[in-house]
């Protein structure tokens, strides 16, 4: 029998609920365990960590919205991602982890082989924790490290921080997804970003949603998408303060980029295991970013999957799509 999902969201768990939880995941039977927003006891969730240690298919693993509540939940969570080898993504989106949780995981986060998608927004993290991810985005000739990084909403993280994350970006050698949305970044930030995404060789995503931006940093990007190669496909500008003009004029050039690519591309079988780059503006909005819906789960998720090599560039600058794409969802 192929792995299944278990999804349960904003429920107070029973011991016998645990119990089948933890049954499931030692006998190999999930792929995908949320349990967004639940409350449990912490003997419970002890007992949910240890089990997950033990899993040998589980590849994502939610626990948004607040499970991962103490730094005693968090040491849990830290010894079962040192035993277990399958998890590939992992949400903890609005877990209270501040920067003393993140020094606890970040010994399994480190070295943990098969992880790639991280979701930290809304942990009310600083400094410190950002020193500790930056570790994970690799410089091209290291290890491998994480292809998709979310830190939204932590606005405690100094220009100091944001621009050490920049230098990372830079040099990584496997992101190609950051998000980074409504975080105070502003202008100079902006830019250090800008010259980090001319640099990167795989960066397709970049989300700056709601991250007091102007026409100044529409400018700069303007010019590296006019002036520089680059990977970038997605460019996420929503609710920011950028004229009209000046989005359609990146939007034209990412799409010139796009026809370029396809007429240089050599027909190829598709890769069944391709996402979009639509598809990942879909993910911004989908209920696991806990964005627009935190007490909501409609779907399964699939575990992550690398992106295709595709040629898809868009960007994303005005509200209007986001909600549209939202809407779907809501189907």
């Amino acid at each position: 029998m192929l792995p299944a999902s278990i999804q349960i969201t904003g429920e107070m768990l029973s011991a016998a609920e645990v119990q089948d939880i933890c049954e499931s995941l030692k006998e190999d039977g999930v792929r995908l365990l949320s349990v967004r927003g639940c409350q449990l006891s912490d003997r419970d969730f002890g007992r949910v960590c240890r089990s997950v240690a033990e899993s040998r298919s589980l590849a994502q693993l939610n626990l948004n919205l607040g499970v991962v509540s103490s730094i005693g939940r968090t040491r849990h969570l830290a010894d079962a991602l040192k035993t277990n080898r399958s998890l590939q993504t992992l949400f903890l989106h609005g877990s209270p982890l501040l920067d003393a949780g993140l020094v606890t995981l970040n010994p399994a986060l480190s070295t943990h082989p098969s992880l790639v998608c991280l979701d930290l927004g809304d942990c009310m993290l600083g400094d410190e924790a950002l020193g500790l991810i930056c570790g994970m985005l690799p410089p091209d000739g290291a290890k491998s490290g994480l292809r998709e990084l979310t830190l939204s909403a932590n606005p405690g993280i100094s220009s100091k921080g944001w621009a050490r994350l920049s230098i990372a970006v830079a040099h990584s050698s496997q992101l190609r997804v950051l998000n980074l949305d409504y975080n105070p970044l502003g202008d100079q930030i902006a830019g250090m970003l800008a010259v980090a995404v001319a640099s990167s060789r795989t960066l397709e995503v970049l989300d700056l949603e709601g991250t007091g931006l102007t026409n100044q940093s529409a400018q700069v990007f303007l010019d590296m998408v006019e002036n520089y190669p680059t990977s970038l496909r997605v460019l996420v500008l929503a609710e920011n303060d950028i004229s009209p003009e000046l989005q359609q004029q990146i939007c034209d050039l990412l799409s010139e980029g796009e026809d370029d690519d396809d007429r240089e591309a050599l027909p190829l079988v598709p890769d069944p295991a391709s996402i979009t780059a639509f598809q990942q503006i879909r993910d911004k909005y989908h209920p696991i970013r806990d964005k627009y819906h935190p007490i909501r789960d409609k779907y399964q998720l699939p575990a992550w999957l690398p992106h295709s090599n595709s040629s898809t560039q868009a960007v994303l600058l005005t509200s209007g799509l986001g909600e549209s794409l939202l809407a779907e969802t809501e189907m």
